[in-house]
Parts: structure tokens; C-alpha cells; sequence
């Protein structure tokens, strides 16, 4: 704190304390300033709706940068810049970047704070916006800085807005309803552990633990400490006879995460609670099975899409206690966006503050427009979501949006050929017009943006975390596509809430009561075993939507050969054994 405030020249130093009475000065502060409005208490109560600039509206990939001491370990995926550079850099455009402002100290966790598998960080920022954000994503509380106090290691994460109050002639200058700065570097120290952040004040860029500490920092700690740290959801699953699994999924964008974290299943007798929609942290337990945490308090959701036919539980998260960003404002003081209600409001004030009326043809909301609210309020939270211990996982699920070739769900056939199924995650970025399987845009373990070290590394991480684990206390892994469509491009699966019947079959699987149809790609559903109950599915039907077409599989085997030849050597070669393996059963077939 001390050489961050002689760096950055602060007016004042505040040190917080994640308390009730801190959140009502930091709001009050914030509505005062103009850049919070508050929502009408009686439609969202203690909710506020804050509009950022419009630069400064998504997490910037160009401008982030792992700053290993080898440019080797953050491999062909990350952007890389010698720390030295970097922090010579960085130490220039910090230099009296909070003069005139306030600079915040939030000690927080990721985790609940007593879990043996939570992590701590001090985030110093000078953003009120940032701190209450804090508040609801993570564990802010003085009870950090005792643990620190007693010895346990933390991540320091220094952020500054880039937008000082008082110029370097001494002039003091206007505020912003969104103070930031063109100039933006995101920048990750994996072997020091540490975090700076520079120009941004929006989401990830500048809530510091959510993707920079609980993924790009988090990854390197736990390939160094044994563990995994996961760009996941984690749900828990009750079958009708009561038994209780765990699952895991990782999806990347686009792909129905938030949605499968809060599932209404419309099979009678299941019931789906949400423990995580977006990051779990995976370590070994007492009794060697992998238990998972969510690290994080709170849900950093993308509003738009997301309404009562969609997502109910999102909606009724919600309904108070929330922050929005860049979302439209209706004109009795709630908040809007697209896909939230099938009528459309005849006026609003759109994400940029100006009047709009659905005659103009663009966006009320920004696509990328969040909502911010506490995991507690979901009314499906499970009531171990934030147990210390974590939960044991039983099954992990790797999927994409594939218009052709990958089954609704496959399992694997081993824990290697399961971190081979997460290695070669993949979605289709065009329609597959000139090839059987269109291009692709690979997201292995769908944490493509936010592994912290070497993908190749990573995969070897996961290939030995396994390797030190009795096989029969792993968790099942499967691939899963809700996303394969017709010769006419229709979806031939329903999706949502009839995923529910995929979670069934996987159920059964786990408890041995159904037997599996072998592929060249991995295990498949018998009809007769997957519950297709009220659903107009043929037989004719069902075949397509589990068809492992080997023309198009060869296809997708090269591919991912000239994928594998990006990272050269560092490839392990139990994943170049499986794709030889994958390449010699589809010859056959």
C-alpha cells in the first residue's frame, strides 16, 4: 500500500472492510457523482444502473499479458512482455495516476475464507465502482488481512482507473461519470504473483479477482501447488431416489453456461441446484477425489438473452441487492435489455443515455451489458455452494456450439482421452458451407483467454493430476453438443431444460446402470437407456443427432493434428498417443 501510494500520489488512502454501512457510502457516493443512477426502490430495491464509457465495455484480450521470466512458458495463446519491461512500463503510466482520488484497500478471498482451498489478494483501486463490485464477487473483509497477518500468502493487485483529478502542473481537472483511459494494459506476473491493471474500470479488466487472480494467477498457483483452477460451472443434481452428483462443466461462450448453472430440468423428480456458474477451483480431498469450490461470492452475468423464458432463476437472482451495467433504463426506473421480455418498451434511455424507441433499429442494451449480484439470492443455491470442504465431483463436462459431428453427449473412455476431448473443445465460427466440419475456433478447456502459463503445460497439468488419483475416485468426463443441426440448419436437439435428460443418462452412468454403445470418438447412449419422455424424437432422428460420420471425423483429426503443431514440443504425448489412437479407429470404421 505504501509503495503503491507513493507511486500513484492518492489524495486519501481507504481501507475496507466489506461491511453493510461501507456499501451505503460508497453507493451514496456513487449516485452523488452521476456515475450510478438509482433503480425505482419499489421495482428493484437498493439496485443501481451504471453506464460505462462507451471505450470501456468488454474484457480487452489485445491489451492483457502474461509476463513469465520465459516467453517459451506463456506459449503461442497469450500475449506475452518481459516483466522487467513491463514493469518499467507500467511503474511510468502509474506514476501519480490517483492524484486527486481515493485509493481503495480491499482485502479479499476467493473462497469462503476458512476453506483450506481459498485464496487471498489486496486489490488497491482507485474506483468506488470497482469496491462495491468487490463487495458482491468476493469475500471483502478485514478477517483477510489476519490471515495474511498470520502467514498466509496473497496476491497483490494494483488497478488505477488512468484518469487523475489534478494534472501534472498541479491543475485540478473535471471527473467523468467514468473516469478511464485509452491507454490500457492488463498485465499478470505469474511467477511474483501479481496483478496490475491499468485504464479500465470494466468487469474483468478491473475486478481483479475474478478472471486475473481466479484464472491467469489462479492457474499458475495451482499448477505449482496440484490443483486445477477452472473456467466452470458447478452444479449439484438430486435424482428422484434422492442421490446427490456433483458435475462440473466448462463451455465457452455463447454456449449455455449460465444457463445449465441454473437448469429447470422438465424431467419429474430432478432437481438442479447452482453452486458456481463460471469458476470452480478443483483440488485433491482427504479422500482422493477432486473436490471443487467456487471461489467466487457473487454473479458477474451478461444481461442481454437472458429473461423468464430463458433463465427464470437468473431473473428472480436479481429482483434486488443488484448492479447493471450498461443496460437500458425504462422509463418508471427499472432497467431493460434485449431477449428480458417478449414486448419491447415503446421508449427507454438507452445503455449510452440517450432516448430510444424500437423505430431507431439498434441495441437499447450493450450485448455485453452485466448484471452483478450476490450467488446467495439465486433461489436454487445449493445449501453447500459455499461449504468450506467444496464438494467431491463426480462428472466433468467439456462442450461447444457444433453445428455438425459431435453427438449430443459422449464419454470418454479414460481420464487421458477425457483431457484429449477438453484439449480440442471447439465451436463453429461459420457454417460448415465448404467442408464437413466448417471452420473452427478452438477453446480447449474453454479457458483459452485465461490460462496463465502454456497451454500444452496446462494439459500436461490435467494429464498428472489424474496420474497421482486412484482411477475409480476420478470423475466420469463427457463431451456434450446441444447445438447440432438438420440438413436445414434447424437445431435437432430442444435444449434448456431438456438438457436435464443428458444430466439423467450421465446419472446412470455414474451409478453403472446403463451400458454404452462404443464409437470411434468415445461411448454412446443406447436409445432404449436415454429418457426421451414427451420429446418428438424418431429413431431416424436420434441416430443423427449421436451420427459419428468418419469422413468428417478424418477431417477434424487433421485439424486438430495442425492445431497440436502450434505448440511443438511441448504437446504431451499421451494427448499425441490419443489423437494416433482417435485417427486409427476412424480408419477402421
Amino acid at each position: 500500500m505504501a509503495e503503491t501510494a507513493a507511486l500513484t500520489k492518492p489524495d486519501n488512502i481507504v481501507w475496507c472492510n466489506g461491511s453493510p454501512e461501507e456499501w451505503r457510502q460508497l453507493t451514496e457516493q456513487l449516485v452523488a457523482n452521476g456515475t450510478f443512477i438509482r433503480l425505482n426502490e419499489n421495482l428493484r430495491p437498493n439496485s443501481y444502473l451504471a453506464r460505462t464509457d462507451p471505450g470501456d465495455v468488454a474484457r480487452v484480450e489485445e491489451r492483457t499479458f502474461i509476463c513469465s521470466e520465459l516467453e517459451s512458458d506463456a506459449g503461442p495463446t497469450n500475449n506475452w512482455r518481459a516483466p522487467d519491461e513491463m514493469h518499467s512500463l507500467l511503474n511510468g503510466v502509474f506514476e501519480g495516476s490517483m492524484r486527486g482520488r481515493t485509493m481503495y484497500v480491499v482485502p479479499f478471498s476467493m473462497g469462503p475464507i476458512d476453506s483450506p482451498q481459498a485464496r487471498f489478494g489486496v486489490e488497491l483501486t482507485d474506483s468506488a465502482y470497482v469496491v462495491v463490485n468487490m463487495h458482491i464477487m468476493t469475500r471483502v473483509s478485514e478477517r483477510v488481512l489476519d490471515k495474511i497477518k498470520d502467514g498466509s500468502r496473497w496476491v497483490p493487485a494494483i488497478h488505477s482507473v488512468g484518469a487523475p483529478l489534478i494534472d501534472a502542473a498541479g491543475n485540478r481537472v473535471a471527473d467523468s461519470n467514468w473516469p478511464s483511459n485509452d491507454e490500457k494494459y492488463i498485465a499478470h506476473f505469474p511467477e511474483s504473483r501479481e496483478i496490475w491493471s491499468y485504464g479500465s474500470g470494466y468487469g474483468g479488466n478491473a475486478l481483479l479477482g475474478k478472471k486475473c487472480m481466479s484464472l491467469r494467477i489462479g492457474s499458475a498457483l495451482a499448477r505449482d501447488e496440484g490443483w486445477l483452477a477452472e473456467h466452470m460451472l458447478l452444479v449439484g443434481v438430486t435424482s428422484p431416489a434422492g442421490k446427490r452428483f456433483h458435475i462440473a462443466a466448462a463451455f465457452p461462450s455463447a454456449c449455455g453456461k449460465t444457463n445449465f448453472a441454473m437448469l429447470n430440468p422438465t424431467i419429474p423428480g430432478w432437481k438442479v441446484e447452482t453452486i458456481g456458474d463460471d469458476i470452480a477451483w478443483i483440488a485433491p480431498g482427504p479422500d482422493g477425489r477432486l473436490r471443487a469450490i467456487n471461489p467466487e461470492a457473487g454473479f458477474f452475468g451478461v444481461a442481454p438473452g437472458t429473461g423468464m423464458s430463458t433463465n427464470v432463476n437468473a431473473m428472480l437472482t436479481m429482483e434486488s441487492n443488484t448492479i447493471f451495467t450498461n443496460v437500458a433504463l425504462t422509463d418508471d426506473g427499472d432497467v431493460w435489455w434485449e431477449g428480458m421480455t417478449d414486448e419491447v418498451p415503446e421508449h427507454l434511455i438507452d445503455w449510452l443515455g440517450n432516448d430510444w424507441t424500437p423505430a431507431l433499429g439498434v441495441k437499447a442494451a450493450h450485448p455485453n451489458s452485466r448484471f452483478t449480484v450476490a450467488a446467495a439470492q439465486c433461489p436454487i443455491i445449493a445449501d453447500d455452494w459455499d461449504a468450506p470442504e467444496g464438494v467431491a465431483l463426480d462428472a466433468i463436462l467439456f462442450g461447444g456450439r457444433r453445428a455438425t459431428n459431435v453427438p449430443l453427449v459422449v464419454e470418454s473412455r479414460s481420464w487421458r482421452h477425457g483431457v484429449f476431448m477438453g484439449a480440442t473443445v471447439s465451436s463453429e465460427t461459420t457454417a460448415a458451407a465448404e467442408g464437413p466440419v466448417g471452420e473452427l475456433r478452438r477453446d480447449p478447456f474453454a479457458i483459452l483467454p485465461f490460462c496463465g502459463y502454456n497451454m500444452a503445460d496446462y494439459w500436461q497439468h490435467w494429464l498428472n493430476i489424474g496420474a497421482n488419483l486412484e482411477a475409480d475416485k476420478l470423475p466420469r468426463i463427457f463431451q456434450v453438443n446441444w447445438f447440432r443441426k438438420d440438413a436445414n440448419g434447424k437445431f435437432m436437439w430442444p435444449g434448456f431444460g431438456d438438457n436435464s435428460r443428458v444430466v439423467e443418462w450421465i446419472a446412470k452412468r455414474i451409478e453403472g446402470l446403463v451400458e454404452l454403445e462404443e464409437s470411434a470418438i468415445g461411448g454412446l447412449p443406447f436409445k432404449n437407456d436415454f429418457n426421451l419422455d414427451g420429446l418428438d424424437v424418431s429413431d431416424e432422428k436420434f441416430e443423427q443427432i449421436f451420427d459419428v460420420d468418419s469422413a468428417s471425423w478424418q477431417v477434424e483429426a487433421r485439424m486438430t493434428r495442425e492445431y497440436f503443431a502450434e505448440f511443438g514440443d511441448r504437446v504431451p504425448q499421451p494427448l499425441r498417443a490419443e489423437l494416433a489412437e482417435l485417427e486409427s479407429r476412424l480408419a477402421q470404421s
